[in-house]
């Protein structure tokens, strides 16, 4: 019978995680079970989840609504394929997008995870154009330190020079690059950066489909916050010069920045718009694509039918714990909730702005961010945390949180308190 060192060895032997060199792998340590805000380790700790597994677990684990969707749908049948095919856990998870969504967003495609729905995002608004007489739209624009997928249409969208993704860069379609967005929620916004997005869709709007972007909070780029009002120029901008709007809220949807949608924080709405992370309640992958009548309706002109069709769209279980997930999300008031987290978030962190290495300090609805000066070594910053009792995965300069929604204040200063004990570690 292995033991949990067999276990942890045969990892490292046999599966290759996420950002992970195999010569060199960052430490992995194995679950036994978790619950709520807390997952325990084959090794005995508990530790407190500031991550919310990639930003996707906002009810906790071990849900008991969550886990008696899946029980209750497992029953009936667990995928059927949906070509051709229907069940009802897909039509009411695509009412309540619709009813949900910001206005104008009637249509919506499934699938199978976050990136995809990306790549669906991008077919889609040059499909669009190729039904309307513009086959030369086949390129996009994004700004700098955007993050969109780990796919290679996702990828050429990414940032190409501070992004993750450089090496892949001559195999990549060229993308058109605008800086990125002045940070700051609150700070006014700044009429140069406005031109600059401007000049290039003058320049290149005869041969652009979409603009796409992340709504107010640029995630995986920097964790960098900013005005929502620029969205509302973009959205005029991209109107003007015959540009489809993209809005990539994969992160920052279904409550993370205090409203249901990030885009609900300016007054406008997209061409198309991209979920799935916490969509499931991060039970299981499943991400959509929504857009408006425009697009839909454009692409199916003369019997167009759009060209892309997951194996596994639509998957029943996915769509029954979505829906418990978006029942869970409007019943509790989830959102008074994350606004409170906010609350928690700026009170216990900013005892870290009184460290030399720490260059700046910002929260916004359940996420809180501690800027370093430098770089932390993955290797050894992630067994401090562990030892200090938390789950805390850091990248770059940034050691940040985004919670569970079901955290309570204690837990906020639990994790808050190993991220200043770690940071003053560092020096």
């Amino acid at each position: 019978m292995k033991d949990t060192n067999d276990y942890i060895e045969l990892d490292k032997q046999l599966l290759w995680h996420p950002y992970t060199s195999m010569t060199n792998p960052s430490p992995h340590f194995l679950v036994d079970h978790a619950n709520g805000c807390e997952v325990t380790l084959a090794t005995g700790e508990t530790l407190v989840d500031g991550m919310s597994s990639w930003w996707s677990v906002i009810h906790g684990y071990n849900h008991p609504k969550l886990n008696q969707a899946l029980k209750n749908q497992i029953d009936d049948f667990a995928h059927i394929m949906f070509g051709g095919l229907t069940h009802r856990p897909a039509i009411e998870l695509a009412e309540t997008l619709v009813n949900i969504a910001p206005q104008g967003l009637t249509r919506v495609f499934l699938s199978d995870s976050g990136s995809v729905s990306v790549e669906v995002s991008l077919k889609m608004a040059i499909q669009y154009w190729n039904t309307q007489g513009h086959p030369e739209k086949q390129f996009f624009a994004t700004s700098r330190s955007g993050y969109h997928g780990d796919t290679f249409a996702a990828m050429s969208v990414c940032d190409p020079v501070n992004g993750m993704h450089g090496l892949f860069s001559k195999a990549l379609t060229s993308q058109y690059f605008v800086s990125a967005p002045p940070t700051g929620f609150n700070t006014p916004l700044d009429p140069s950066y406005l031109e600059e997005i401007e000049t290039l869709f003058k320049q290149h709007h005869e041969e652009l489909a979409g603009f796409i972007i992340e709504p107010v909070v640029q995630n995986a780029g920097g964790m960098r916050f900013y005005n929502p009002r620029y969205l509302d120029k973009i959205r005029a901008l991209c109107d003007q010069y015959n540009i489809l709007l993209i809005f990539d809220e994969i992160a920052t949807g279904f409550g993370r920045t205090g409203k249901m949608f990030a885009a609900d924080h300016c007054n406008i709405s997209p061409d198309l718009m991209c979920v799935g992370k916490a969509l499931t309640g991060g039970y299981m992958t499943l991400a959509a694509t929504l857009t408006n009548d425009k697009v839909a309706l454009g692409i199916s002109d003369n019997d167009g039918v759009f060209m892309h069709g997951p194996t596994f769209m639509g998957n029943a279980l996915a769509c029954s714990v979505a829906n418990a997930s978006l029942e869970l999300i409007q019943s509790n008031d989830v959102i008074s909730k994350v606004n409170q987290i906010e609350g928690w978030l700026n009170k216990h962190l900013s005892r870290c702005a009184t460290l030399s290495n720490v260059k700046s300090i910002r929260c916004l609805g359940a996420i809180g961010v501690v800027e370093l000066n430098t770089p932390v070594n993955l290797h050894e910053i992630q067994p401090k945390f562990v030892k200090k009792g938390v789950w805390i995965r850091p990248f770059g300069k940034l050691i940040y949180l985004m919670p569970p929604y079901i955290i309570t204040e204690q837990e906020i200063e639990k994790l808050s308190t190993a991220i200043f004990d770690v940071a003053s570690e560092l020096g």
